[in-house]
Parts: C-alpha cells; structure tokens; sequence
C-alpha cells in the first residue's frame, strides 16, 4: 500500500494512513453507510430521515453529528429543522464502490475470484 502513497515524505506517509484509518473509522458501521446512502442524491431533513432508517431519533442524530464533525455531511437550519447534505462526495464514492463490490459478490459470488473479492466472508 506504501507504493500508492510514494510521493509524499515518510513524515507524511504516517500521517495519510493515520487520516485515512480516521475517515474509514467514521464509515465503519452500518448506520453511517446507511445514512449516507439515504443523502447521496438529496439533503433531507431528520424527520425525513428517521422515516427512511429504522432507528431512534437520538442515535440517528449521534450519528449524524459524528459525520458532520468529520466533513464528511454538512447542515443548514431550516426553522426548527437541521437539514443535511454529503459534503465529501469523494466519501460516498467510496462507499458506493465498496458496497456495490459485496453486493455483487453476495448476489453472484461465482462470478468474483476468490483473490478479486473484498469480502471474503462472501461464500462461492
């Protein structure tokens, strides 16, 4: 992986690892993949939200914030209500290519070699 990144100094090898382990931190569980695909092509509002992901409204806004803090959503007040849009369409790109490879690997897992999966949990 250190070949991908060989343009930067050492000094700054470490801290790009130490930023990209950060961001994948911030999208590690299922709430966060599933409120960012429920902004990819819209801001939305909490309560719009919360009609969409089955959860409460203080985790979905523990999670919100979460993602918001790191750059990756951003907000706007709209009266009483907090509006939210992806700020890191980069981000969601991301989570769109990686989610997209397991689904293809859950749905066809025989069409994916063994040593092109990201998932190896995924049975052939």
């Amino acid at each position: 992986m250190e070949q991908m990144i060989e343009s930067s100094g050492q000094v700054e090898k470490v801290r790009v690892f130490e930023l990209a382990a950060e961001l994948f931190g911030v999208l590690a569980t299922p709430m966060r993949l599933r409120i960012l695909s429920a902004l990819c092509d819209k801001e939305k509002s909490v309560s719009q939200l919360l009609q969409e992901i089955d959860t409460t409204q203080p985790n979905l806004s523990q999670h919100l914030n979460l993602l918001y803090r790191a750059g990756v959503l951003a907000k706007r007040k709209e009266g009483t209500q907090v509006i939210y849009r992806v700020q890191s369409e980069k981000a969601v790109t991301l989570c769109r290519t990686v989610c997209t490879q397991i689904a293809i690997e859950m749905d066809e897992p025989s069409s994916v070699p063994a040593s092109e999966r990201l998932s190896p949990r995924v049975a052939s």
